[in-house]
């Protein structure tokens, strides 16, 4: 039939959580701190050490960055559009409010009632 065969592992090795340490990432080191100062402690703290890893999950910094910009380069593409189709068709919005707020005006000159 369809799906998964037999006999296929999965698709990826987790890797075990040993390898990690929370000596190894600054920022959690100072959590654990922190957590000894009230007289606690995180047994888990060391799962969330490949968070801040650089190797597998890069800083903190390119990944606001990468959130932030993800979508430019197709945003900055549809306003450059945007503007070429407004300019093709010859749209122009600063022509038309602009000038037409006098229209009442002119009554005073032609022998308006006073």
């Amino acid at each position: 039939m369809g799906g998964h065969g037999h006999g296929h592992g999965p698709p990826y090795k987790v890797p075990d959580a040993s390898i990690y340490k929370v000596a190894d990432s600054p920022e959690l080191v100072e959590v654990e701190r922190a957590l000894a100062r009230r007289g606690l402690k995180d047994p888990w703290l060391r799962n969330e050490v490949w968070r801040y890893n650089p190797t597998h999950f890069s800083t903190h910094r390119s990944r606001l960055i990468n959130f932030l910009f993800k979508g430019f380069p197709l945003g900055f593409a549809a306003f450059v559009a945007t503007i070429g189709v407004e300019f093709a068709l010859g749209i122009d919005y600063h022509g038309h409010g602009h000038g037409d707020h006098g229209s009442g005006h002119g009554d005073e000159k032609h022998g308006g009632h006073h």
